[in-house]
């Protein structure tokens, strides 16, 4: 639950500072004094809405959630918060969250319920909710939905397999000539690795050879001092033996240069350049030699499952067809498990529906295609016709109907609901229902809504008064008899009448009862 929430500099309000408890939680007000501001301004701290406050903080405690990421366990305080400046920065845990992140953090714990929102009668989403019942209430359920789920997905699997398959058969010629043409490409030339650096290492030798060839005749004269050096080293009492060996050094070095030029003599210089040339359009498309003779044989691999492509395909669909069968028979299965817990569904959305002044909710299955929920979509009525039809307040009610009644398998541990103008244009009769198929809501959901009406005001746990006097905005928690002022207000305007203030008395004496 939501245990406080903060908010500083927010258009007309200054700062709303509130602390919270459990169940239905009901702001009220004059038009105008900021009680749409106030919600949109709450629900922006879950990254829902559009930030507006320059600062805005939020406490939930006792939340049946864990989260690895910011090390949050079951039952564990959360704090979030959300700065504005030039823009927004949220924080969750002290830990800077991104909005997009905050906002499918926030899913888990929020409920925002308002006109636009269809997502509720989405087929997706009850057939996830019956699946999560039948798990809870059908031992065996848990290993047919497990295996159902592995099963479809190797279905998906093969049909890729055999639709490439399928594509590459219509261009088999093309994409074997091409894999016959990028082979023999590669094999003309019969690159070696290390062969493309040998040969321009060769390059540089040949284009020095003519310079190196006419420095070595300048030199070779020393040689013919050799021995007048070793006869003055004599005379003057000194080792000649460094000077030999630095001799026989240097003779060994201009001996190996001359066998190297009768090699590179009998080299071909064109032939030299012209492979260095191949080799260079093979470094330049693959990178390296080596990564080019990774590409033959990726391309030899080709080749060969190119030929061997009729026999894959027969496999796959001899596997396919087993599948299918087996699938189609796990999704029947799952098919029967759904519309039995789907009737005890029903039966509860109408009970409800009898305090809602509504009935006749029908939840049809209709056979599609399989996919990965399987066979069934699920379509709502309501006394025979479709959603799409009916008015806004029979579809607003026919939602409660449907919370309330979710909310009775103790699926979801973590009720937060924001409401968005749930009783505005009803009469007291439709508002009294609403009000109390809310109270029921409010056992399983902390309840957040803008109420314009005394019924439902009146079954508040909490209510808060939203307030306006020269352009600024405030929020106040109502004690005992600031509620009875505010309902008989609602009731009878500003000019309080004794019939209100008695009406509103009554109403809140109902409530305690």
């Amino acid at each position: 639950m939501i245990n406080r929430i903060y908010l500083k500099d927010f258009l007309s309000f200054q700062e709303v500072d509130l602390e919270l408890d459990k169940g239905l939680v009901v702001f009220t007000g004059p038009s105008g004094a900021g009680k749409s501001v106030l919600m949109q301004s709450i629900l922006s701290l879950f990254a829902i809405t559009e930030p507006k406050a320059s600062l805005g903080e939020v406490t939930l405690l006792d939340l049946d959630i864990e989260d690895e990421a910011f090390d949050i366990q079951k039952g564990d305080e959360i704090v979030i918060k959300e700065i504005k400046k030039d823009k927004a920065r949220y924080f969750l845990n002290a830990q800077t969250i991104s909005k997009k992140n905050l906002n499918n953090f926030s899913k888990r714990l929020i409920k925002h319920l308002h006109l636009k929102d269809t997502s509720d009668f989405e087929s997706s989403k009850l057939i996830n909710f019956l699946d999560t019942v039948c798990i809870k209430e059908k031992k065996d359920f848990k290993e047919l939905k497990f295996n159902f789920d592995e099963n479809i997905q190797k279905l998906f699997t093969i049909e890729k397999e055999l639709e490439k398959i399928k594509e590459d058969e219509k261009n088999l010629e093309d994409l074997k000539e091409f894999a016959k043409f990028e082979i023999e490409k590669i094999e003309n030339i019969n690159p070696q690795v290390d062969e493309y650096e040998e040969l321009n290492e060769l390059k540089k030798r040949l284009s020095k050879k003519e310079k190196i060839q006419e420095v070595i005749e300048q030199a070779n004269p020393i040689f013919n001092y050799t021995s007048s050096v070793n006869s003055a080293l004599n005379l003057l009492d000194e080792d000649s033996t460094f000077f030999d060996e630095a001799i026989n050094e240097l003779n060994n070095i201009f001996e190996k240069f001359n066998d190297s030029l009768y090699e590179l003599e009998e080299l071909d210089i064109e032939n030299v350049l012209d492979r260095i040339e191949k080799l260079s359009s093979l470094q330049k498309r693959f990178g390296s030699i080596k990564e080019a003779l990774e590409y033959k044989e990726e391309k030899k691999k080709e080749l060969e499952s190119y030929e061997n492509i009729s026999f894959e395909k027969s496999i796959l669909e001899k596997n396919l067809k087993k599948l299918s069968i087996e699938v189609i028979e796990q999704a029947k299965k799952i098919s029967s498990f759904r519309k039995e817990y789907s009737k005890t569904l029903e039966k509860r959305i109408n009970h409800y529906l009898e305090y809602l002044y509504l009935s006749n909710a029908k939840i049809h299955f209709v056979d599609k295609k399989l996919d990965k929920t399987g066979i069934d979509e699920i379509i709502f009525e309501l006394n025979g016709v479709n959603l799409d039809t009916i008015s806004s307040g029979e579809f607003n009610r026919l939602r409660l109907a449907l919370l309330t009644s979710i909310s009775e398998f103790d699926i979801i541990g973590n009720g937060i609901l924001f409401l968005d103008e749930i009783d505005a244009n009803l009469s007291g009769k439709e508002s009294s229902a609403i009000a109390k198929v809310l109270n029921k809501l409010s056992q399983n959901y902390q309840i957040f809504a803008i109420s314009h009406q005394p019924q439902l005001t009146s079954t508040a746990d909490i209510h808060f008064l939203v307030d306006k006097k020269d352009g600024k905005s405030t929020v106040k928690k109502l004690d005992e008899n600031s509620r009875i002022d505010e309902i008989a207000r609602m009731i009878s305007g500003e000019d309080i009448t004794d019939d209100a203030y008695s009406f509103a008395k009554n109403l809140l004496e109902e409530k305690r009862v």
